[in-house]
């Protein structure tokens, strides 16, 4: 099947009535639509979202947000269910309403709402707030009233988050300062508790342990040669039933008695025994024997004698290096103990210290973090951050914003050409007659020697065809919308024809007189 323009072109031709009154029928029902609508009104607030005043390398706020996050987080709480309620109610939105559910009420005041930043000015900082309404100035009330709480929220906003972070680095700095001082009573109790094995300490122990073990060993050494002495006197004692003294162990009693008796063995040789002389050095030796006997406790008055005074002697001598023996031995113990406990002790106190050491550069941040919280919070409560400012404020709108009347006509006049166009196309399918010489060749199935077109007889008298009844559905459909349409929105019809109407007050006097 080949494509004839030709005709196609006429069978538009043929039905151009029926299309012409369908384009006619849906544009005058669109414009009819149009018209019907109440006019919406949308004033607009243009607010700017300033940078801070301070710079950054001077003083930084403590809030870092970018304009999106700061305008959505204010989107969220205007948007609230409370708030558009409150607006709604303040303002008397919701009369007329009254058939709809709270869901309803909330979606068409929510969708009557804009806050947005236009995307043709860029990243300028440039908020737009904007509210639909059917009259001029409460559009303009309601908007302005919607940009006060958008400044409102912002300095809340941000006062509330420099606040808490003033409030979080101040608990911060009370807490590192209680643990602060907690690890170092820690720390001074270990110190305390370990003071005799600290790692400091180490040298000076391992050098008094060499020290004593030095001592140690001296003493001994005394107290062998002490005992070895103190055999060989008992020894010689049982044996020779005397000791034999050296000039530096004997007293001078002792040293005097034996020259005595030498000059008394002297004196006895030349001299008889009657002789002064020899009298006197008797006495003077028998004097001195009792002398000897009382400091040697020879006598039987219970007197020591030399032997046991020896003994006596290098006993107490021995008792005395055994007692530092002993305290020196204990002192050994002692420092290996605390020598042994050193590095356990070490490892602890460094873990300790770490801690300390740990928890005071925490310290020194929150410290000057909280110094920043400080200048921030400062910053934004005097309002010197970044911030929102009116630039602009609402004013009654001059000019409608809805409906798009233009627009519902011409959308109108593109389904009334998408209508017909189908139509025409349904026809055409249905229509399942031969029409063309390429269709009879089609149905017979060979060429015919020729053809001849159908001719129509006379037409009869009162015969409507379908473009007779579409200009006639035109007239009686169309006609009484453009009627009703004028006197609605234009002027009524009556004044338009020039009949004026009556007043109420006439007909009612002239119906009086007419009673009377």
């Amino acid at each position: 099947m080949t494509f004839d323009p030709k005709f196609y072109l006429s069978l538009i031709l043929r039905r151009l009535p029926i299309i012409i009154a369908i384009i006619f029928t849906a544009t005058m029902a669109g414009i009819l639509y149009a018209v019907s609508m109440p006019p919406i009104y949308r004033a607009e607030a243009r607010l700017l979202i300033e940078s801070p005043q301070i710079p950054d390398n001077l003083a930084a706020s403590t809030v870092v947000s970018t304009a999106d996050e700061i305008l959505l987080a204010i989107q969220q709480r205007i948007m609230t269910r409370e708030n558009l309620f409150a607006i709604a109610n303040a303002h008397n939105l919701f009369d007329g309403m009254n058939q709809k559910t709270e869901e309803q009420k909330l979606t068409q005041i929510a969708n009557r709402l804009a806050i947005y930043m236009p995307t043709n000015q860029g990243n300028t900082g440039v908020v737009i707030v904007s509210f639909a309404a059917p009259e001029p100035e409460l559009s303009a009330d309601i908007t302005n009233e919607i940009a006060d709480q958008v400044l409102a929220w912002s300095t809340e906003l941000r006062t509330q988050a420099s606040g808490n972070t003033l409030d979080f680095f101040e608990q911060e700095v009370r807490r590192l300062t209680e643990e602060l001082a907690q690890q170092n009573a820690e720390i001074l109790k270990f110190e305390q508790e370990n003071r005799d094995a600290l790692p400091e300490s180490l040298e000076y122990r391992r050098t008094r342990q060499a020290s004593q073990q030095e001592r140690l060993l001296q003493v001994n050494r005394e107290l062998a040669a002490l005992r070895d002495r103190r055999d060989r006197l008992t020894e010689l004692y049982a044996n020779t039933g005397q000791l034999v003294a050296s000039g530096e162990d004997r007293t001078p009693e002792q040293v005097r008695l034996e020259a005595a008796r030498q000059e008394l063995a002297s004196a006895l040789v030349v001299m008889s025994a009657t002789n002064p002389r020899v009298k006197a050095l008797q006495k003077e030796v028998a004097a001195l024997e009792e002398a000897v006997k009382s400091q040697l406790g020879a006598s039987s008055g219970g007197k020591l004698s030399a032997f046991d005074v020896q003994m006596l002697d290098i006993d107490g001598q021995i008792s005395y290096l055994a007692e530092q023996k002993t305290g020196l031995e204990k002192d050994l113990q002692a420092l290996e103990a605390s020598i042994d406990a050193t590095p356990a002790n070490s490892i602890r106190l460094a873990e300790l210290q770490s801690n300390y050491e740990t928890l005071r550069v925490q310290y020194e941040q929150a410290v000057a973090s909280l110094s920043e919280a400080r200048m921030g919070d400062r910053i934004e409560v005097t309002d010197r951050g970044q911030r929102i400012t009116v630039i602009e404020k609402a004013v009654p709108p001059a000019f409608r914003s809805e409906p798009n009347r233009k627009r519902i006509a011409i959308a109108s006049f593109g389904a009334g050409a998408i209508l017909s166009g189908a139509l025409l196309l349904l026809l055409e399918v249905l229509n399942q007659t031969v029409r063309r010489p390429s269709e009879l060749v089609r149905a017979l199935g060979a060429p015919p020697f020729g053809t001849v077109g159908y001719l129509d007889g006379a037409p009869p008298r009162y015969r409507w065809s379908a473009n007779r009844l579409a200009m006639l559905a035109v007239f009686l459909i169309n006609i009484p919308i453009i009627l009703l349409v004028v006197h609605i929105y234009i002027a009524p019809i009556g004044a338009l024809i020039g009949l004026a109407p009556t007043p109420p007050a006439a007909v009612d006097g002239a119906a009086t007189v007419k009673t009377e």
